[in-house]
């Protein structure tokens, strides 16, 4: 078998998206200045999971080479 280009380009993809949810998040973050902490950690918290969403296509393409099932 030989190895599959998807794996290394997939896993390129996860960093890159990992970096622009990041720096999005971070952006929008200046707008909660002035809100009480529990705001913050609300926005934190639902921030750092909905980036998940998108890696369950994207990791049913790195090992099938099909986007959808």
């Amino acid at each position: 078998m030989n190895p599959s280009w998807r794996k290394p380009a997939g896993v390129g993809l996860i960093l890159l998206l990992i970096l622009l949810w990041a720096i999005l998040v971070v952006s929008v973050a200046g707008w909660l200045d002035g809100l009480p902490w529990p705001v913050h950690a609300a926005y934190y918290l639902v921030a750092g999971i909905i980036w998940i969403l998108p890696l369950k296509p994207l990791l049913r393409w790195m090992e099938t080479g099909k986007w959808r099932e």
